[in-house]
Formats: C-alpha cells, sequence, structure tokens
C-alpha cells in the first residue's frame, strides 16, 4: 500500500480531533503535585502536574484562575478539573484547567515549610544577625555556575558600576544532587581563605526542584554562619528559598544583588563634586 505524505499540521490536527471525539477526556480529574509554576502577566496560569512516575502540562486562563481560593504554588498536591486536548502548533496535549483545589501538600513543599519553621525558631532569620554589606568592597565572590547569563549579568553590571571592582567566581553547581554540599563548602572556603569582602550566591529562576540546593539545612547554616556578609539572589523575583531568609540581603534577581553589592562611583562623584560646590 502506497502511502501519501501528510503536512505536520495534517498530522496535529488530525490526532488534536480525535481527542476532542473521546467523551472521556472531555471531563477528566486529576491529582498530581504542581511543579514549574508560572502566573503569566496575562492573568494565566501554566504548570506542570505530576506524580511518582509521570507528568503532564496544565494551563489555567485567566477566565478560570478567578475561581480560586487559594495561591498555587510549587510543590502543591492539587485536584484539577478540565479536559485534556492537543495544542495543535506544539503538537503537545495538555490539562485545560476548569478549576483546581488543594489536594494536601506536596513532599518538598512541606519539606521546605518545616525547615523554614524550624530555622525561624532558632533565629536563624533574625535581623539582630545580618551583616551590613560594605559600601566599598574590593572583591565581591560568586558562588553560581560559571556558565550561563547569571554570572555574566554580575559582571556587567558589577564592573559598570565600579570598573576597579574585583569579581571572583567560585564555580557550584546550582542544581542536583549533591549541589547543596558544594556550595556550603564555597562557602566555607571563601571564609577560611578570606577570599572576598561580599559573597552574592545566586542562580537564575526554576522550578522548586531546581531550586531546591537552596532550600538545603547545610547552605542555610552555611550563609549564616558566614564571616563574610551574604547576598542572596536566587531564582525570579517571586521565588523564595532558605536561603534568602538566612542571607544577610536578598535580591529579586542576580542583576541586582551586583547593583546593592557594588556602589556606582559615578553617582558617588557627583555626590562629592555637588557637595563641595555648595561648601
Amino acid at each position: 500500500m502506497k502511502l501519501n505524505p501528510i503536512s505536520v499540521t495534517e498530522l496535529n490536527k488530525y490526532v488534536k480531533d480525535r481527542v476532542a471525539e473521546d467523551e472521556f477526556l472531555n471531563s477528566v480529574l486529576v491529582k498530581g503535585e504542581i511543579s514549574n509554576f508560572k502566573h503569566h502577566y496575562t492573568g494565566h496560569m501554566y504548570f506542570t502536574l505530576k506524580d511518582e512516575s509521570s507528568l503532564i502540562k496544565c494551563v489555567m486562563f485567566k477566565s478560570s484562575t478567578v475561581t480560586l481560593n487559594f495561591i498555587p504554588k510549587d510543590g502543591m498536591k492539587v485536584l484539577v478539573f478540565g479536559s485534556v486536548a492537543v495544542y495543535e502548533r506544539d503538537g503537545i496535549y495538555q490539562i485545560y484547567c476548569k478549576a483546581m483545589q488543594e489536594d494536601g501538600m506536596g513532599s518538598l513543599y512541606k519539606a521546605y515549610e518545616e525547615l523554614k519553621n524550624k530555622l525561624s525558631e532558632e533565629g536563624l532569620f533574625d535581623d539582630a544577625h545580618k551583616k551590613p554589606i560594605p559600601f566599598m568592597p574590593k572583591i565581591i565572590g560568586v558562588l553560581t555556575s560559571n556558565t550561563g547569563a547569571v554570572i555574566r549579568d554580575i559582571i556587567n553590571v558589577s564592573t559598570r558600576r565600579n570598573p576597579n571592582v574585583y569579581i571572583r567566581l567560585m564555580p557550584v553547581p546550582v542544581q542536583g544532587e549533591g549541589a547543596g554540599v558544594k556550595i556550603a563548602k564555597a562557602i566555607k572556603l571563601m571564609n577560611d581563605k578570606k577570599l572576598a569582602d561580599c559573597l552574592i550566591v545566586a542562580r537564575g529562576g526554576g522550578s522548586i526542584e531546581d531550586l531546591w540546593p537552596f532550600n538545603e539545612e547545610i547552605v542555610a547554616r552555611a550563609i549564616f554562619e558566614s564571616e563574610i556578609p551574604v547576598i542572596s539572589a536566587v531564582g525570579h523575583e517571586t521565588d523564595f528559598t532558605i536561603a534568602d531568609f538566612v542571607a544577610d540581603l536578598r535580591a529579586p534577581t542576580p542583576s541586582a544583588a551586583a547593583e546593592l553589592a557594588v556602589t556606582d562611583v559615578s553617582e558617588l562623584e557627583y555626590s562629592i563634586n555637588l557637595f563641595r560646590k555648595k561648601t
């Protein structure tokens, strides 16, 4: 039998139509744990629903999110009601959620809350322990991956604000098994060797699994015990990790951390000249 070729669009449309005809897939109730949650500026919500073995992409449009009585977060266990359909352009199938409710707390989110409460009760987050960031640090120690946008952003912002500042990169893994131990060891090494005047612990955004090393107790205690002031810049502005709470200063992004750590010498010179003119 000779087969006539069809286009990718035709194939995706065929699969989409077949899925749409399945009555079971038009009304499903699925339980799982939220991961990689994104609340888009349009009001739509995008996330992954997972269990121990599988995952599926989900989208909840703004018109449906107004019915929520809680704020979805990575690690939450939920029940979602909706329909399964194929997104024809990308050839993927996903759940279009019409309603969602909490179904207990996910394992990572539960561990996060338990450690957060434990360290808070011990006083590790207290303002009394926060060390001031040096006004004119000569050496900024940066603990992050040696590739990617994070270190480039920190270098660009820092050197623009003060061309004489020295950036000392201590490459560390920022996700995956064993990353927390290596981050903690790097913080201790920076202190033991007195390699910097200020430390920035940083990585880009990601899911709760990606950011997990910065939610580990060993990292939190290493930051707390650091004699060098530590700025935490982990994830996006909406992401909060244990490292953020225990650090001496939390920055919403790695670029913002560089701005907080490095004084803008041009602004400083302008202020000095203005003061001289007034006197």
